[in-house]
């Protein structure tokens, strides 16, 4: 597995990966539940990743709103599932949990759609900042809630 860190406005990013895809991208925020370690036996190798770094500061720096890159997360089934629908909300749209489970057949499912965002290993590519609560309010961000209000007016653009 390689790894490497560099930073952005918003905050440090970490991702780890290898030939199969990414499997982390990390958003160092000292915010919200996620921790993430460097493990002993990665590799630093910044040119491997030098491709999604960029996608990644053009997104953040509001010329890019899509992303080309293979990824690989562990994760459930279920999680995959939750995963993949959460790649098809398009850039500047916010769902609800309930949408994404009704979405994938389970009107009752927002709760398991909600805890399968929080273990989400590869925010911004699959953007689980696009869901929010049913009434619209921010919810849940492992990152921190202030990043994902970053993010989602990032996505809105400049005020007018």
């Amino acid at each position: 597995m390689y790894y490497t860190k560099f930073n952005t406005r918003f905050c440090e990013i970490i991702l780890a990966g290898d030939e199969k895809g990414l499997a982390h991208l990390h958003l160092n925020t000292g915010e919200g539940s996620r921790k993430f370690e460097i493990q002993e036996d990665w590799e630093l190798n910044q040119a491997f990743f030098e491709n999604i770094k960029t996608q990644i500061l053009e997104f953040l720096d509001g010329s890019r709103e899509t992303f080309d890159v293979r990824i690989n997360p562990a994760g459930t089934e279920f999680q995959k599932k939750v995963w993949k629908q959460l790649r098809k909300i398009p850039f500047g749209r916010l769902v609800s949990y309930g949408e994404i489970a009704k979405q994938l057949g389970n009107s009752k499912a927002s709760r398991a759609v909600g805890a399968a965002n929080g273990k989400n290993p590869i925010p911004l590519i699959i953007p689980c900042h696009r869901v929010v609560g049913t009434n619209g309010k921010l919810t849940g961000f492992a990152h921190g809630l202030a990043i994902k209000e970053k993010l989602i007016g990032l996505e809105k653009g400049p005020a007018d």
